[in-house]
């Protein structure tokens, strides 16, 4: 068969190796792809952008693609997998109706609240309607976030209610873009952030393996949040009782709430958590697809053909199947450019990938390109290093080992990533 990965980042990367991996694949196209993903035995880049869909379409058609699978969020709110579906091609995630969980927050929260699903109190506003007065009456801290789409970079924590109306108003300003028109200001949760992913068929769910992002940019959660800075799995915060819970009171209600809406939800469904000291699974957010970088760990621990869980997903057959993991964990570390998340510096050249190629563990290329014989940075994450162990504390050397191989000006990188589970009381 023939598969067409869409995306040009880590997670696609990533997806493309997973996908060519399969014994009945012949080809995995990417499209736009990565330098990383160019170099892959039996993947090919092809240069046509995320957002052209109907040059997407065309693609599949000329390829004869048997299975496309959509890496980001932005095709499947613009409609990439209706427009698929009405070409009648199989295309692997949410419709854009039900991709409103990821592009709307506004959204999102209301659904949220009509299904009764754990979600932190909160109030959207437009510009027009925004009230400062109430802003600066709640106790902080705040988390001000833009609706719509920004990257991952939409979401401040503000330190007071000053500073949230100030975030609030930069949105509003155009900080964001379209992504402000909206924004959503709720309390703040106290607890520890959780990565819970599932594919879904519209009616069954199959989760996959724990996984446990770290969004601040620098060691100990500090700093501005980012797109995500490294991830690890297992989670050791996922007890078989917390498993139950989530599914029985964020996943199962959502999917069905999905179904009844007349929105049913065939995909990567990635519900963003933070697990309150009581046991609570709040809901941060949810994401239309699978999360970046949490995919990178999760596919070197996935042993089951990913094709085939995504075909069944399609079919609606995903209670007939399951997935194998690896026993090891699997640890990675994103190396950012400069400047990133702000303005992230470009087309550095990035040293050491031959020497990193020797190593045990994966490089996934996340914002590269090449340029004749030498590999550049080509935007903010640029690399994301993930190693295997018996544990998180091997997975985590085998990883900073991987890390420590590459090297181009500015590069930047956490050092604790991890630092949660090796902290945690073992079992």
């Amino acid at each position: 068969m023939k598969v067409l990965i869409i995306g040009g980042g880590g997670r696609e990367h990533a997806l493309a190796w997973k996908c060519a991996a399969a014994a009945r694949v012949e080809e995995v196209l990417v499209a736009p792809g990565n330098a990383g993903t160019a170099a892959e035995p039996r993947v090919r880049n092809v240069a046509v952008p995320t957002e052209d869909i109907a040059a997407l379409v065309q693609l599949a058609r000329r390829e004869r693609i048997d299975l496309t699978i959509v890496g980001p969020e932005a095709p499947l709110v613009a409609g990439v997998v209706d427009a698929f579906s009405a070409a009648g091609l199989a295309c692997f995630g949410p419709s854009r109706a039900a991709a409103r969980l990821e592009g709307s927050k506004a959204f999102a929260k209301e659904f949220l609240r009509r299904h009764a699903i754990p979600t932190a109190r909160s109030v959207t506003f437009t510009h027009a309607n925004f009230d400062a007065a109430w802003v600066s009456s709640q106790p902080a801290p705040l988390v001000v976030k833009a609706s719509g789409l920004a990257s991952g970079k939409g979401v401040v924590i503000a330190a007071s209610p000053a500073e949230a109306v100030t975030a609030a108003q930069a949105m509003f300003a155009g900080q964001f873009g379209e992504a402000g028109r909206e924004v959503v200001i709720e309390e703040f949760l106290q607890g520890e952030e959780l990565s819970f992913i599932v594919i879904a068929d519209g009616q069954h769910v199959l989760p996959l393996a724990t996984s446990q992002d770290h969004k601040r940019l620098r060691d100990g959660d500090q700093g501005p949040n980012t797109g995500g800075m490294g991830a690890y799995s297992p989670a050791q915060l996922v007890t078989p009782a917390l498993h139950q819970r989530i599914m029985r009171e964020v996943i199962e209600p959502a999917i069905a709430g999905l179904a009844g809406d007349g929105t049913p939800y065939t995909g990567f469904l990635y519900a963003g958590l933070m697990v309150a000291p009581d046991g609570t699974p709040n809901v941060l957010e949810f994401n239309c697809r699978l999360g970046d970088p949490e995919t990178q760990p999760l596919l070197m621990r996935l042993q089951s053909d990913l094709t085939a869980l995504c075909e069944a997903a399609l079919a609606g057959r995903l209670h007939a199947v399951s997935a194998q993991w690896d026993a090891r964990a699997a640890l990675g570390v994103v190396l950012a450019a400069a400047g990133y998340p702000e303005a992230a510096q470009r087309g550095d050249i990035i040293e050491g990938l031959e020497r990193a190629a020797l190593l045990p563990g994966k490089i996934f290329h996340a914002a590269t390109r090449r340029e004749a014989d030498r590999v550049l940075t080509n935007g903010g994450r640029v690399l994301c290093a993930v190693g295997l162990g018996d544990d998180i504390a091997a997975a985590q050397r085998a990883a900073y080992q991987l890390a420590a191989s590459v090297h181009w000006p500015g590069m930047q990188y956490r050092r604790d990533i991890g630092h949660r589970a090796l902290a945690a009381p073992r079992p």
